[in-house]
């Protein structure tokens, strides 16, 4: 039982550090000087093909897709704990994927 508690709070410490180291180095934004107001121009084709970055998610996807690979290679059942977990990850992986396709 130690063991299973021991492996969610490992792969929720690991979800939390990935998402929140990126927050942490950004620091808060202040403009050096202030840009002068710019008329808005209607969006180009050009512009809309440039897909939005979001790496939080991406950083998220990586993290759990790590997780995942070492539940899988993980050598105990744990239960059948770790079959669950895997499903959960697998649940997670596929609505962050939704969250990039909604770009």
């Amino acid at each position: 039982m130690k063991n299973i508690g021991f492996l969610s709070l490992v792969i929720t410490a690991t979800l939390l550090l990935t998402l929140a180291s990126p927050v942490a180095a950004a620091g808060p934004k202040t403009p050096a000087t202030p840009a002068p107001p710019v008329a808005a121009a209607a969006p180009g084709p050009a512009a809309a093909a440039v897909p939005e970055a979001h790496p939080h998610i991406d950083e998220a996807l990586e993290a759990m897709r790590n997780a995942k690979h070492h539940l899988e290679t993980a050598e105990h059942d744990f239960g059948g704990h770790r079959k669950k977990a895997i499903e959960h990850l697998d649940q997670a992986i596929h609505e962050a994927e939704v969250c990039l396709s909604m770009k």
